[in-house]
């Protein structure tokens, strides 16, 4: 460790580490309890995950829908360790939260009578799904929040988040002007989840699981990470690599249909719901038709749904970009990583085991997604929990605040392509025993070569560059130390868990097992290594009228 020059220094309330949909509510709700919040965003305002979710918002429909039956579609969705209790008080926030979202200016979809418009998707009972744009939600959650006009410093990553006997007391951040210092008695990590560990994704750049990270070395505990949901129908272009467009289970809603190249239906005999089964089951589906058939992807036909430009004008527009008419033409997809089921720990107010620590959206664990994540949820708990944490922050206000000497603490880290490449092939969507150890030696070679390198040649760097630059080279080597400590912490669980359950699928261990029937939980030695701390059992609640 080596002492960090500060170049920089601000004070808040709160400090919100993530410009997404749970970041930016959270500030705006700590803001209106007068709290003095400032928000790190490593990236501009639009380079969020939040920007390109297009299927909706699940929330209970006033009349022909009830929150019990929202819950059940969770439990079902997340094969058996959903946490009951935060389900039911997630699901219950939700139209208060979408009240609260349109009052600051949000437009949904309305239908002929004027109501806001509902759709379905894989694993909901009924239409529930409300949209905006037909297929754009995400980019309206986004805009409208961002307008709401709250203080961001654009590029700026956190590096670590500084703690003291009472809790958190500070971040060490890096920017344009160096190393800066926010003095804050109170933390949220919305930074998004870990798509970027994969060579195929629908998320943005900046999935580098950077919260993961922050949250472990300040000494919280995370779990489920082994649950990796991976989105079957992502549109598929030959060489195509980096963030894809997906293809919103919206489409399957309307009456798509999945075939594979002899025009055979992927999922009949599969599972009841057919094309509408939950996401783990429709992606095992198409890439067992895959290797079956020797392809690299199959197709979605959605060509009996009239006005489907209407309907879906973001997708139209990523289809005629790779030269496919989808009014007229199969929709080649395929499954690529898609969101972080698990995350850190955190109750239904984002606080983790570090007093003053809140985590929310992808990058958290509240027990509502379990196993496998139910579609368009986490838009709903990011609004939900994010609300929740500006209130809960301020229970900070009096406690200490302020850092001393700050020192720098290099992650070990390992070449990005080569890491994306090793968990592509051995942690995707089926793993097994030979390939999670294999991925874990070749990442613990990798590290330690990378390690000793930079011992024999040191910390060097062009001093013909421009802050901007150096900056950006800084915030990459601080996402590829929290994508490889990230990889690590997966790779320990998916081996720990010998079974199927939900989007964590073992080859060798094809069915659930009831013993492990429970979360696993991770946190760091004193020795910076991930260990296995004690199951998480789920908390299970009776369902109200529901059998």
């Amino acid at each position: 460790m080596t002492s960090v020059s500060i170049g920089w220094e601000a004070e808040a309330d709160l400090v919100v580490i993530g410009g997404g949909v749970a970041g930016l509510t959270a500030a705006r709700t700590a803001s209106l309890r007068g709290l003095r919040v400032l928000i790190l965003s490593k990236g501009g305002p639009t380079d969020t995950a939040t920007q390109y979710a297009q299927g909706g918002i699940a929330v209970v429909a006033p009349q022909e829908d009830s929150v019990d039956s929202h819950v059940r579609d969770t439990v079902e969705a997340g094969a058996g360790l959903v946490d009951t209790a935060a389900t039911r008080s997630i699901v219950e926030g939700g139209q208060a939260a979408v009240a609260a979202l349109t009052d600051l200016g949000a437009v949904f979809d309305l239908g002929r009578d004027g109501e806001i418009s509902r759709t379905r998707e894989g694993g909901h009972s009924t239409r529930r799904i409300i949209h905006a744009g037909g297929d754009a939600t995400g980019a309206e959650v986004q805009r409208a929040l961002n307008a709401a006009g709250l203080p961001v410093v654009f590029g700026a990553a956190a590096c670590e988040v500084v703690t003291g006997p009472s809790g958190v007391r500070g971040v060490l951040a890096v920017s344009d002007n160096g190393f800066g210092v926010v003095h804050t008695p109170a933390v949220l990590l919305a930074t998004g989840g870990l798509g970027q560990l994969y060579a195929l994704s629908t998320n943005p750049p900046g999935a580098t699981a950077d919260g993961i990270a922050l949250a472990l070395r300040a000494g919280a505990s995370v779990a489920d990470l082994e649950f990796v949901q991976f989105h079957p129908t992502v549109l598929h272009t030959p060489g195509g690599l980096g963030r894809r467009p997906l293809i919103s289970e919206a489409v399957r809603g309307e009456g798509a249909i999945l075939v594979d190249s002899e025009g055979d239906s992927v999922t009949a005999g599969v599972h009841p719901r057919g094309d509408l089964a939950p996401r783990d089951v429709v992606s095992r589906a198409i890439a067992a038709r895959m290797r079956a058939l020797g392809t690299d992807h199959v197709f979605l036909d959605g060509r009996a749904i009239a006005g489907f430009a209407q309907r879906f004008p973001t997708i139209t527009a990523s289809c005629l970009a790779a030269g496919i008419d989808p009014s007229t033409q199969l929709i080649p997809v395929a499954p690529a990583a898609h969101y972080q089921c698990g995350g850190i720990v955190t109750d239904t107010h984002g606080r983790t085991g570090v007093p003053g620590l809140y985590a929310a959206g992808e990058a958290a664990r509240t027990g509502l997604h379990g196993a496998n994540r139910l579609a368009s949820n986490s838009l709903l708990e990011g609004l939900v929990v994010g609300e929740r944490v500006g209130t809960a922050a301020t229970e900070r206000l009096e406690s200490p605040r302020g850092v001393g000497e700050i020192h720098s603490y290099t992650m070990p880290r390992v070449d990005r392509q080569a890491l994306q490449q090793v968990m592509t092939t051995h942690a995707a969507v089926v793993r097994d025993r030979d390939g999670l150890a294999e991925a874990g030696q070749r990442l613990e070679r990798a590290v330690l070569r990378n390690m000793s390198s930079r011992v024999a040649n040191g910390d060097k760097r062009d001093t013909t560059l421009s802050a901007k630059d150096i900056a950006a080279q800084r915030i990459t080597e601080l996402e590829d130390g929290a994508l490889t400590l990230t990889a690590r912490v997966l790779l320990l669980a998916a081996a720990a868990r010998t079974e199927s359950r939900g989007c964590h699928t073992r080859s060798d261990f094809p069915d659930p097992v009831a013993a492990l029937r429970h979360s696993i939980s991770i946190s760091l030695d004193p020795d910076g290594h991930p260990d296995l701390e004690a199951p998480i059992v789920p908390t299970d609640l009776p369902l109200i009228g529901v059998s």
